[in-house]
């Protein structure tokens, strides 16, 4: 067998720390709001090279409450991706106002050549993703943002440490270039929790002292509410496992580009289309994303050798049912409805084996050299 991710290759040099870590906070009895989360917070903040980073109860709660602070409501629209996990849109429905899905490129990131004809009176904010762990083309985004004074929230939970390189010279990390950066630390994630849990970060202090407030029910001082927020709190077990972590996120990046790059190297010439990575920049390859030709017929065979795959993602989210009533049908978004039809991701953990990769890369393209023709 070769799972999807192996959590336990993963943990198998620090677990015995990380069960330190959590033994040691369960016995200081803070849980909440507790020394680690403003240690990781630091940590983090030096890292992302962000002045402001907020530990949070999950990725989903990141872009909630960037959008929350930000003052995204009823009768605002947001631009974002139709090409991504539900939370980047549900989100935005869930503070009233309307996703607007812009389609993607060959990336699997939102077009930004496609952008300018959805921007309305009512646009508040651009939402881009950074899928898989590539992130988006963001000096046009950032241009049509400025030049149209809207807001920019990176949606980054799967690129923490995705880096990239502006016109301007520079690499910027994910989450820096835009007004809120988000993440989230679920489990599966490059850098994860043994739980739920996610962050934001943010240069500007007044959205960081904002959003300080919204994630405790709006107080500054217990029982006193300049705002009415909620408890998006990140609990301190949480953080500590994460304070180990992220210790060693770049050897986790460094491995996975390792794996991809001889991926690609394995797939070169066997008509299995691998992932597009723009030049300069960094993608870490939260997911290795293949495009097949008949995804049956590969599933079926990668299920017979034991070796896990996923769809990320089967149906956009312009398709879903609970955006009926936005009105989209299907050829409205084409480059994310083909992708959603044909994508598939395979193993690309740090800890895969040479010979794992090999046995990976064989079946995929014995399985694609064997597409049925009926």
């Amino acid at each position: 067998m070769i799972p999807l991710l192996d959590l336990q290759a993963q943990y198998s040099g620090i677990e015995q720390e990380v069960i330190d870590r959590v033994v040691a906070v369960i016995q200081s009895k803070q849980f909440i709001m507790g020394p680690d989360v403003a240690a990781l917070e630091a940590e983090l903040s030096a890292y992302l090279g962000g002045a402001h980073v907020l530990g949070l109860s999950s990725g989903t709660d990141a872009l909630l409450l960037a959008l929350m602070a930000l003052g995204v409501g009823p009768g605002d629209e947001v631009i974002t991706s139709p090409f991504t996990f539900f939370a980047t849109a549900g989100s935005i429905s869930r503070v009233g106002a309307t996703p607007v899905f812009v389609d993607i490129d060959d990336t699997f990131n939102i077009n930004p050549d496609l952008i300018e004809s959805k921007i309305t009176p009512r646009t508040k904010a651009i939402m881009p993703v950074h899928l898989f762990g590539q992130m988006a083309d963001m000096d046009p985004i950032m241009a049509l943002a400025k030049q149209y004074q809207l807001a920019v929230i990176e949606d980054a939970a799967q690129a923490i440490g995705a880096m990239y390189h502006s016109k301007d010279g520079q690499n910027y990390m994910a989450g820096s270039m835009g007004d809120v950066g988000c993440f989230s630390f679920f489990p599966s994630k490059n850098l994860g929790a043994i739980g739920d849990a996610g962050a934001v970060v943010t240069h500007r202090s007044d959205l960081g002292e904002t959003m300080r407030l919204l994630r405790v029910h709006g107080a500054k001082e217990r029982y006193y509410h300049q705002l009415v927020g909620a408890n998006f709190r990140l609990d301190s077990i949480q953080a500590a496992a994460l304070r180990v972590k992220l210790k060693s996120i770049e050897d986790q990046h460094e491995a996975r580009i390792k794996n991809a790059q001889y991926y690609n190297q394995l797939f070169a010439g066997s008509g299995v289309m691998i992932p597009v990575v723009r030049t300069g920049g960094r993608m870490i390859y939260n997911q290795y994303t293949i495009r097949v030709s008949n995804r049956s017929h590969m599933m079926s065979m990668l299920s017979e050798q034991g070796i896990g795959h996923a769809i990320y993602y089967p149906v956009p989210l312009h398709l879903q049912d609970c955006f009926k009533h936005l009105g989209y049908e299907i050829g409205a978004c084409p480059v994310a409805e083909t992708m959603a039809d044909h994508v598939l991701s395979i193993p690309i953990y740090g800890e895969l084996t040479t010979e794992q990769l090999d046995r990976v890369a064989q079946v995929v393209i014995e399985a694609e050299r064997m597409v049925p023709t009926h």
